[in-house]
């Protein structure tokens, strides 16, 4: 028992009735600022869900279903900040407040983290970093952490690798992809209100600013992190080389994924064919345009392809799409019946357009049929464009039955000669 009070005392943790009684009034304020968290997020959490979904939506889904735990754990560090900045606690009350509020303040920066679709392990490390720094600045500062921390490492040339400066490193990069991603998500939400701009603009616009922000993130870590930018005078050199050798495809390919979505040619909805490929394009990356064909296979074709080589897009002016659909009768058949059930056909046919109005053209005296088109309009080639021939031809068919038209097959005689006899 005399061995824990002297430890006690070493700690500076007195067991006398002053400081019990402060650490008592601490854990009171402690849970006073708990409940009032608990009852901010139960009032205050629900309207506030509400309200942002109906001025976000779907968009922030991640930060909607977790606003109530933001409040919630907000309120709480913001009152126990308040309890551990206006008074001078002894070490006993201090630490408990400092426990409470890196939790609080633990938990506010994993949700808000967690919101923003930052990977876990990278939330947690973050979260888990407030906690001891909030707690060890409650103890009597951060100097006993920080130089236990820089003492593990060793020297390279001028510099200092220690695990203080990687923990350095490593909170200031998730901090800024953090940052980067939150800006991120607000600059696609207020674009997606903006109905000036279409699909493709506001996908330019926000690939350009994901760009300028990671370029803005890089320099300002640089410069927090105190590392000298001419050190990479050698590695901008190096880099150059690799672009102008190994990465000239990729640089390649972002830029003409920059020029596609610049000069609109194929924009996401669109129905092209490149070789033989067809589908729509579902999205335009940094590296490939995705490709969904009628089959559910999703294509990635490099954006330089698409730049380079010759692509037909059957949306690029007008959805409208034109359908040339062959069609042979025998030569004995009534003509003017025949054109009249094949424009019939056409015509019940759902997803064949009233206007452009079809055509029935005969097109040419076959060797054993009268050879016709029937040309119709569809708005939807993402829906495909065989199923719509077969719908017609399969009408087509049931009608010439009904009405007695024949669909010819080609007959050939065959002679046979025997040898000695005349032809």
């Amino acid at each position: 028992m005399r061995q824990i009070e002297v430890w006690l005392a070493d700690l500076g943790l007195s067991r006398g009735q002053a400081d019990l009684t402060q650490a008592a009034i601490a854990l009171g304020l402690v849970l006073l600022a708990l409940l009032a968290g608990w009852a901010a997020g139960r009032r205050i959490g629900p309207p506030l869900t509400e309200m942002w979904h109906d001025r976000v939506g779907d968009g922030g889904e991640a930060v909607e279903t977790r606003l109530c735990g933001i409040v919630r754990h907000g309120t709480a560090a913001l009152l126990l900040a308040i309890v551990a900045q206006n008074y001078a606690w002894a070490t006993l009350a201090s630490i408990g407040i400092g426990l409470a509020l890196g939790a609080a303040t633990g938990m506010l920066v994993l949700t808000l983290l967690r919101a923003v679709r930052l990977p876990s392990w990278m939330a947690y490390l973050v979260a888990a970093l407030v906690f001891v720094a909030l707690l060890g600045q409650s103890v009597g500062g951060y100097a006993p952490i920080t130089s236990t921390l820089d003492a593990i490492g060793i020297d390279v040339g001028r510099r200092r690798v220690s695990l203080w400066s990687l923990l350095t490193l490593l909170l200031t990069i998730v901090v800024l992809l953090a940052i980067v991603r939150v800006i991120n998500r607000a600059i696609a939400q207020a674009l997606g209100r903006a109905k000036t701009l279409d699909a493709t603009q506001r996908l330019l616009i926000q690939k350009l600013a994901g760009i300028a922000l990671l370029v803005t993130a890089f320099f300002f870590g640089i410069d927090a992190l105190g590392i000298d930018l001419t050190t990479f005078a050698v590695f901008g050199g190096a880099f150059g080389l690799a672009i102008g050798f190994g990465l000239q495809k990729t640089v390649g390919n972002l830029i003409a994924g920059i020029i596609l979505l610049m000069d609109r040619s194929v924009k996401p909805g669109d129905v092209i064919a490149v070789g033989q490929n067809f589908g729509w394009v579902n999205k335009i990356g940094v590296r490939a345009v995705s490709v969904i064909t009628r089959e559910g296979k999703e294509h990635l074709i490099p954006n330089e392809i698409l730049m380079t080589q010759e692509v037909e897009n059957w949306s690029f002016s007008d959805r409208n799409v034109r359908i040339a659909i062959p069609v042979k009768i025998a030569y004995d058949s009534d003509v003017d019946l025949a054109e009249e059930l094949m424009a019939r056909a056409a015509k019940e046919s759902s997803r064949v357009l009233d206007t452009p109005p079809l055509a029935v053209w005969m097109t040419a005296f076959g060797d054993y049929a009268l050879e016709y088109e029937v040309r119709v309009w569809i708005s939807d080639p993402e829906g495909g464009v065989h199923n719509v021939k077969a719908d017609v031809l399969k009408r087509i068919w049931t009608l010439f039955g009904e009405h007695g038209v024949k669909v010819p097959v080609p007959q050939r005689d065959v002679r046979m000669v025997v040898p000695g006899e005349a032809v």
